[in-house]
């Protein structure tokens, strides 16, 4: 495809759209923290990203969590879908940043991708950020290589195409993804990455921007220049606006990044996100049906009344009801059936208990198919062997870097 001028070494930069929230705002959204009853709209305005057309979306794969405005903002989705429609290269990436067990808040970009990668062909690119998470978070090495390794397993089961699929972990292919940072920073000023993230309690999350850069931009380091699209959930948007300014800074084998912005799921005890630290419950990807019914019986917020009476006779609200929002965003395809739940529900005919236990059932049933595959994986090296990027892929990104492979 032939770059436009925003895809070259102009000027322009995407720092006027990155000014995180002043102490006055009514919710927080950042990449580490996520607080308050999250405005959607007003963080495209703050981020300076687009709502996705009634055009756009009916040209992405069909899926629920695009059709249903789940996934609801980006900016240059277009070009993605142009060369996805012309048959041209074009790539994905989406990760994982291991800290904790995988739950079901973490799936949506990762099932997502799965779906572009089956209808268009898309190389989809899944980057593990354990050297990040170590300095966010109080664990150890050891503590969060073990979430690292269970996450990767996770990460396989969602069954991507391992000829069209690379995985990389950020201490494992350190031969990689280390030089071109160095390579990227050199772009990256402390002043633009605490305009972005705030002040950083060490100098190794200072630096992680042009790691995050990196991952960003690796499927264009090492297959040529191409669109690069990245489903992510919005808190995490502020590294692509890093990354994109950083790929217009020099002259650079690469485009730009396009981003497709996602909503979060609710937390089982209402508005916000679903959080893997603190006392919030989540719904983990290796629970047992006992103990998925458990906790959405007892801990999901619902939109009922306080007595059967009174909601047989006012009805429940599912726009803040919990158990009809996880089916809305990803665990009932069929929109006809939604839209009878969601009827049923606001006439009284159908009870919040009844509610939950159908997303009991469509949750369970998810996480049978998932605990499946994840199951019958075997070896972690071996399964993971297949994901790897190549000798001669890593090769290809240093050159195209313009950084030495003697020694390689």
């Amino acid at each position: 495809m032939t770059d436009t001028p925003a895809d070259t070494n102009e000027s322009t930069s995407d720092h006027p759209s990155i000014d995180r929230p002043g102490a006055d705002e009514a919710f927080v959204v950042t990449p580490y923290a996520v607080s308050g009853e999250v405005d959607y709209g007003r963080l495209l305005e703050r981020f300076g990203a687009d709502p996705l057309t009634d055009e756009q979306i009916a040209r992405f794969p069909d899926h629920p969590l695009v059709r249903r405005r789940t996934f609801y903002a980006g900016r240059d989705v277009d070009r993605h879908l142009e060369a996805a429609e012309a048959g041209e290269s074009h790539a994905i990436v989406t990760g994982r940043g291991p800290s904790g067990p995988m739950h079901l808040g973490h799936v949506p970009p990762l099932y997502l991708a799965k779906r572009f990668q089956e209808a268009t062909g898309a190389t989809v690119y899944l980057p593990l950020s354990d050297d990040e998470k170590y300095l966010a978070k109080a664990q150890s090495f050891a503590s969060i290589g073990e979430h690292t390794r269970e996450n990767l397993r996770d990460v396989l089961a969602v069954g991507f195409d391992p000829e069209k699929t690379r995985i990389v972990v950020d201490t494992a292919d350190a031969d990689v993804v280390y030089p071109i940072a160095v390579r990227l920073s050199k772009h990256l000023t402390p002043a633009t990455v605490e305009a972005v993230y705030g002040e950083t309690d060490t100098v190794g999350l200072q630096f992680y921007p042009a790691v995050q850069a990196t991952h960003l931009l690796l499927p264009q380091f090492v297959e040529g220049r191409q669109p690069t699209l990245v489903p992510i959930a919005v808190d995490q948007d502020p590294h692509v606006r890093v990354c994109r300014d950083v790929a217009g800074k020099e002259a650079l084998p690469v485009s730009k990044p396009g981003a497709l912005l996602g909503r979060f799921l609710p937390g089982l005890e209402g508005p916000g996100k679903m959080s893997s630290s603190g006392d919030a419950p989540s719904i983990e990807l290796t629970d047992d049906p006992e103990t998925v019914a458990e906790t959405i019986r007892r801990h999901a917020y619902t939109g009922g009344q306080a007595t059967l009476e009174e909601h047989r006779e006012k009805g429940g609200d599912p726009t803040v009801d919990v158990p009809f929002q996880y089916l809305r965003y990803v665990f009932e395809p069929d929109d006809d059936r939604l839209e009878r739940l969601a009827s049923d529900y606001r006439s009284g005919d159908l009870l919040s208990g009844d509610l939950k236990e159908v997303a009991i059932d469509r949750i369970t049933d998810f996480l049978a198919d998932h605990q499946r595959r994840r199951d019958a994986l075997g070896d972690l090296v071996d399964e993971l062997e297949p994901y790897r990027l190549t000798a001669s892929e890593r090769r290809r990104a240093l050159e195209s870097a313009g950084l030495p492979t003697t020694l390689r």
